[in-house]
């Protein structure tokens, strides 16, 4: 298991979105990805109000648990 900064997760979230998140989760970024596409044109673009900071969180949260497996191993 690679080690992943959780400050450069939560950058590269906060500055790409769903494509950022694949940093420290590949299924999430996609999943997100789907989400926004999906729902882009429907919500004339208002889902990425709630994609942008799902993104965020959730790569906190995989960066969070994938360097404390890391670590303790």
């Amino acid at each position: 298991m690679n080690d992943k900064s959780v400050p450069l997760a939560l950058l590269l979230a906060f500055l790409f979105g769903p494509l950022g998140l694949m940093y420290a989760s590949l299924a999430g970024g996609v999943f997100l990805v789907l989400v926004a596409a999906a729902g882009v044109v429907p919500t004339l673009g208002f889902v990425l109000v709630f994609v942008w900071p799902a993104s965020m969180v959730w790569a906190v949260v995989a960066a969070s648990a994938k360097h404390r497996a890391y670590v303790t191993h």
